[in-house]
């Protein structure tokens, strides 16, 4: 099957398994890396792909396809930012600051198309169907997506995978919590043992490499092991992450400073991603701070659903309390609501095509 080559060792032809779990991981890794020196060396029995390698992201102008996009902003100098999105209205007022990547977080996309909070309940439909929408509003933009657990065994991780790129989204992470898994930043935490985590991202990175035509689909390997079982033991899981094929390290719910500091260090030349939550677990890193302990993406899961939480009640209080919308609306009227949900685009393409259906809106 296309993929599995790349789990060969030099001196064999054979299929490489994954170091034991009562084995240390013997493969030291530098512990500083220059911004950009994020060049792989091939090792026996560990995954490597040469197409992939960054390095071969480090030149020319940024791709049009949001996968490869996302690969060159890994490989060159500074942090990626992503803010969490949770629906169309969100991405919109994402894209309109600026932002050049996305994130679609599984707690904000649970929240936000089922009213529901994050324990397991989204499946795979909900969030494919939200992905569809969000990464059609910009195509170009890399959209990062909460996988959860894979949503089942090793084939249910590989369709989400298949799924997910067909879906237009740049990359993925998938975690090590049972499947009735909760939010990281919850109490009571449960995961699996290392070979099923290890198990998850060796058939993300299998289905991957088996996309027709060559897909840069990004694999971000993330571990909730820090709360249960230590930060040792969940450096160690990365690392086994990473060998599998994992081109990204998430370390949900680091606590201090210095454990990031740690963690990168530990896994360079892997990148290292950072889930900053306001009050949640992980202290609030500004994308500054974030970047000098060397993390090399931010995201902020939860920015948008709970600002949208605090204004829609704002809104709803006020109605209740004095019988109109019009202080909520700040002076918003339906024209320039629907400019922020690309209006502007819709009167373009018509115009150009020949219509006359926007002359007067």
């Amino acid at each position: 099957m296309p993929g599995l080559d790349y789990y060969k060792t030099s001196e064999s032809s054979e299929v490489a398994t994954t170091p034991s779990v009562t084995e240390s991981v013997v493969e030291e890794r530098s512990s500083t890396a220059s911004e950009t020196s994020f060049t792989e060396v091939p090792r026996a029995g560990v995954y490597y792909n040469p197409r992939l390698d960054p390095k071969n992201f480090l030149d020319g102008p940024l791709s049009w396809d949001a996968a490869t996009r996302l690969r060159q902003m890994l490989a060159r100098p500074g942090i990626v930012i992503a803010p969490g999105i949770c629906d169309g209205i969100s991405a919109r007022c994402a894209l309109e600051a600026g932002f050049d990547c996305l994130y679609q977080s599984g707690a904000a996309t649970t929240a936000s198309r089922l009213g529901q909070p994050d324990v397991a309940i989204a499946t795979l439909n909900d969030f494919v169907q939200s992905a569809q929408m969000v990464c059609s509003l910009s195509p170009t933009t890399p959209v990062i997506a909460d996988a959860d657990t894979g949503f089942g065994g090793t084939t249910m991780v590989a369709r989400t995978v298949y799924q997910y790129a067909r879906a237009g989204v740049a990359g993925m992470h998938i975690e090590d919590q049972v499947q009735t898994k909760r939010c990281g930043h919850l109490m009571g935490k449960q995961v699996v043992s290392r070979e099923e985590f290890v198990t998850r991202i060796r058939a993300a990175v299998i289905a991957r490499d088996s996309i027709p035509g060559g897909s840069n689909f990004v694999i971000i390997g993330r571990t909730d092991s820090a709360q249960v079982l230590g930060m040792e033991e969940a450096v160690t899981r990365l690392k086994l992450a990473a060998d599998a094929g994992a081109d990204v390290c998430f370390i949900e719910g680091v606590k201090t400073a210095d454990h990031l500091t740690s963690t990168v260090a530990a896994l360079a030349p892997k990148p290292v991603l950072v889930n900053v939550i306001s009050g949640g677990l992980t202290p609030s890193f500004t994308c500054k701070e974030a970047e000098a302990l060397g993390a090399k993406i931010i995201i902020f899961s939860l920015i948008s659903c709970v600002a949208a939480v605090h204004g829609i009640r704002a809104a709803m209080q006020s109605l209740k309390k004095t019988g109109t919308d019009f202080n909520s609306a700040k002076g918003m009227d339906p024209k320039a609501f629907f400019d922020v949900m690309g209006l502007n685009d819709v009167i373009s393409l018509d115009a150009q095509a020949g219509g006359n259906a926007f002359d007067t809106v």
